[in-house]
């Protein structure tokens, strides 16, 4: 059975299988880690040694079975917890558990490449297939991570809306607009991108003209190769490469944060650097690109003077001119990217800020807390919004319904739990759980993501503020002084500086004294967030079966699908939830039911 259309029923089944286990493991994920040592947080929880978890993890990760001598202790443990004291015994048992409860290993989510071919399956075959107007390749323009993204998610955007027979899109959270460009120029749809961020909205439409420009040389450019017979790869990769000089110091289209990684310039034996030679060869060609890239003139490689031209030319030619800018003027009603600024909610009018507005796709990559659930809330609630594709991020930025300090709020709506089957059971997860539900597990394998030094400096401190200061808070910022910082002395003096305490209280021996005193605890704190790491997937499963519940609680879905569109490597917050409305009869595919498009 396709592991995309379980029911609503067994939905609400592995949701209560994580709950349960986080009702255990949750107290380790919301432990504070600035308070790690000064509320003594390893013998609170744990009842083993740092070693046994490192090893743990070590034996996991090797995929070697648990040791012999834990395994008799297992009966009177739950998830690895002693039943008598709620002291860790057992971290193998956790870590197994960990992983069952996981979002792969629950088996309810789907392939990017499985919900390209149910969609396809059940889209007339005429369009089958999205229509790409240009070949546009977003690696020029985007890091490697950027550019993963917005190819894997624009292919099922696009397919969504060719399945339900509608051009607009909506992008809400569209920062620099780098999908809704993407969308608009190489999928021909027409796109509006709405964020919060003056700033974003400016620098998205100055990308996206810019963005226009460079793809319509590079088009004109591709059809020049082919006329002349060139090798059209060869001459897209001289033009990918003559492009980085364009406009090379604008923010707006080429940021300092958005930088590719270069790869090895190839030489010859003698040292020669083979690129730079090929280049010099082509001066002439490159630089009728790099002019062609700020005009939107035809690239002729070779003109002919009007005086030459017969009566007869240049009536063709004219007419010829005037249909093709007919044409353009035809593509540009449709495939268009229009920025807005506005913060959008639930409630949100999208007539009132889109005056054109027909049937679209709604679609969010990497909103921000709230903002994830308000644009599932909005699809639910537009009967304009035909399907929905959103990937969230940002868990600590939630709002939760039933967080204590919150109670007696005014504040209407939240932003977890969404479904109703949560909200019965007034589920809670806490902000420390939700910022590590923001880990990435796969990373941290491989030995990235978690800066250990930085936490063990700050847990420290912590120390030293409650030794020597009367008032001290686990919630203080010091900002980012750790990169800034040439020692621990140097980080404890910038850091009081930051959180403006005397810093002539201390001695610079005094502060290396505690240094020394806490490290040798240093195993501790890493093998102690080594387990919050294995616990942020369950939360984030457990956040992202609630969006799952709430549309398929909805029953005009036709599909309601948790797909993972991306390579955790890369982007870490990997997951979709797609929703698509119900418009007509259903057909089969893969043995269940989905909607069939209106087309």
């Amino acid at each position: 059975m396709n592991s995309s259309f379980h029911s609503l029923s067994e939905i609400q089944r592995r949701i209560d299988e994580v709950k349960l286990f986080l009702s255990t493991t949750l107290r380790i994920a919301n432990a504070h880690t600035v308070e790690f040592y000064t509320h003594d947080v390893w013998n609170r929880f744990m009842a083993v040694s740092a070693e046994e978890v490192l090893i743990a993890f070590s034996s996991r990760s090797d995929h070697q079975g648990e040791p012999e001598g834990r395994r008799k202790v297992q009966s009177r443990t739950t998830f690895g917890f002693c039943s008598d004291t709620n002291r860790l015994v057992d971290p193998c048992e956790l870590l197994q558990s960990a992983k069952a409860h996981s979002l792969p290993s629950l088996r309810v989510c789907m392939s990017r490449d499985e919900l390209l071919k149910a969609l396809r399956q059940n889209t007339s075959e005429s369009c089958a297939s999205p229509a790409q107007i240009g070949e546009f390749e977003p690696d020029e323009f985007m890091n490697s991570k950027k550019s993963h993204e917005v190819q894997s998610m624009s292919e099922v955007v696009a397919c969504l809306a060719r399945h339900r027979g509608v051009k607009q899109v909506i992008d809400v959270g569209s920062g620099k607009g780098y999908l809704s460009s993407f969308l608009s120029l190489q999928y021909g749809l027409r796109v509006y991108g709405i964020d919060s961020s003056s700033t974003n909205t400016h620098g998205a439409q100055e990308r996206n003209r810019k963005l226009k420009k460079f793809s319509k040389a590079y088009q004109k450019h591709k059809k020049t190769v082919r006329a002349q017979g060139g090798a059209a790869e060869t001459h897209q990769e001289e033009f990918a490469v003559t492009q980085a000089g364009v406009d090379a110091h604008d923010d707006a289209l080429f940021g300092t944060e958005e930088k590719e990684e270069r790869v090895p310039v190839p030489r010859d034996s003698s040292g020669t650097d083979l690129e730079v030679e090929r280049h010099s060869k082509l001066n002439t060609e490159t630089e009728e690109l790099f002019l062609s890239a700020l005009s939107v003139d035809v690239i002729q490689t070779s003109r002919v003077s009007p005086v030459t031209l017969t009566d007869e030319e240049r009536q063709r030619r004219k007419k010829e001119n005037l249909e093709r800018k007919a044409r353009n003027r035809t593509s540009s009603a449709h495939a268009v990217f229009s920025p807005l600024t506005s913060y959008v909610t639930a409630e949100t009018e999208l007539q009132e800020l889109i005056n054109e507005l027909e049937n679209a796709v709604m679609v969010g990559l990497h909103t921000c807390g709230d903002l994830a659930p308000s644009t599932l809330r909005m699809f639910v609630a537009k009967p304009e919004l035909a399907a929905v594709c959103s990937v969230g991020c940002c868990y600590h930025q939630l709002s939760e319904e039933f967080d204590p300090a919150l109670q007696g709020s005014s504040q209407g709506v939240f932003g977890f739990p969404l479904s109703q089957h949560l909200r019965r059971h007034s589920c809670f997860c806490g902000r420390n759980a939700r910022m590590s539900a923001c880990l990435a597990l796969e990373r941290v394998s491989l030995g990235q993501g978690i800066q250990m030094e930085s936490l063990f400096y700050r847990a420290v401190l912590h120390v030293m503020l409650r030794d020597h200061y009367s008032s001290f808070k686990s919630d203080q910022r010091v900002g980012n002084v750790y990169s800034k910082a040439q020692s621990f002395v140097d980080y404890v003096r910038r850091a009081l500086r930051r959180l403006e305490l005397d810093d002539s209280k201390l001695s610079d021996a005094d502060i290396q004294q505690y240094h020394d005193s806490y490290g040798p605890r240093r195993d501790e704190m890493r093998a102690f967030n080594m387990l919050k790491v294995s616990l942020a997937p369950c939360i984030e499963g457990l956040i992202l079966l609630d969006r799952l519940c709430y549309l398929k609680e909805q029953e005009e879905n036709s599909l309601a699908a948790l797909v993972q569109l991306f390579d955790p490597l890369l982007s870490p917050r990997c997951y979709a939830v797609v929703g698509v409305k119900s418009c007509g009869d259903k057909i089969k595919t893969e043995d269940k039911l989905v909607g069939k498009s209106c087309d």
